[in-house]
């Protein structure tokens, strides 16, 4: 098997998870400014449109063509918004292992958008590329991110103390930095086998190459 992702998009019942566009670098740079985004990620504050057009051209891309990692934008399957993203990063081949990373536009929080699409690129990591674990850190106090984890059926397995570098704001309304512990989960694929708890409502996925991308992909069943 090769060491680099396809080219791909996977679709839901709601969302399809596609590669990034520079047409999504206005709505990107609005996410990526949400207020809890800059807290619990290490993303530049302000998030200007040239990082996101770097991000989407460069960066992205990179990640797949490096053999580290795919990024992909989610977006809703009836009006092609931005919803998010699912970063599948720190691939490792011989182990067969990869981190998720997500993010949901302050819009579309609440309805259940993040568990459908970790679960949907989840799955695909497993069943299509036989990647053998999921890993996912979230910071303590980043009580969403946990429970996007526990709907897709992820196990605790302990916490990194002091493992991560967070943001608050101050009284002047300045970022600053704080340390926090990470929780690491992980998923096996064994784990969803009997279901994936909540995330079972979303309804299954597909998948298919980008055009002109990767012509020897399997058909889905």
């Amino acid at each position: 098997m090769t060491s680099i992702f396809p080219e791909i998009s996977i679709s839901t019942e709601r969302l399809v998870l596609r590669p990034l566009e520079t047409e999504d670098a206005p709505a990107f740079t609005e996410m990526m400014n949400d207020e809890l985004v800059t807290a619990w990620t290490s993303v530049p504050a302000p998030y200007t449109e040239e990082h996101a057009r770097e991000w989407i051209t460069r960066g992205a891309p990179a990640e797949r063509t490096g053999g580290r990692g795919i990024v992909f934008a989610v977006t809703e399957f009836l009006t092609q918004r931005l919803v998010g993203t699912v970063h599948l990063r720190k691939a490792d081949w011989r182990v067969l292992s990869a981190e998720a990373a997500y993010v949901i536009a302050p819009w579309a929080r609440g309805e259940g958008y993040a568990a459908e699409s970790l679960l949907a690129a989840v799955q695909w990591l497993f069943q299509d590329r036989k990647f053998e674990r999921l890993e996912i850190r979230t910071p303590a106090g980043n009580t969403a991110s946990q429970q996007v984890a526990q709907k897709v059926g992820c196990v605790s397995e302990g916490v990194l103390r002091n493992a991560w570098i967070a943001r608050t704001r101050t009284e002047d309304g300045n970022w600053t930095d704080i340390r926090t512990d990470l929780i690491v989960w992980s998923l096996l694929p064994e784990d969803l086998e009997d279901g994936p708890g909540e995330a079972a409502d979303a309804g299954g996925y597909s998948a298919y190459p980008e055009a002109g991308s990767y012509s020897a992909y399997p058909d889905w069943r």
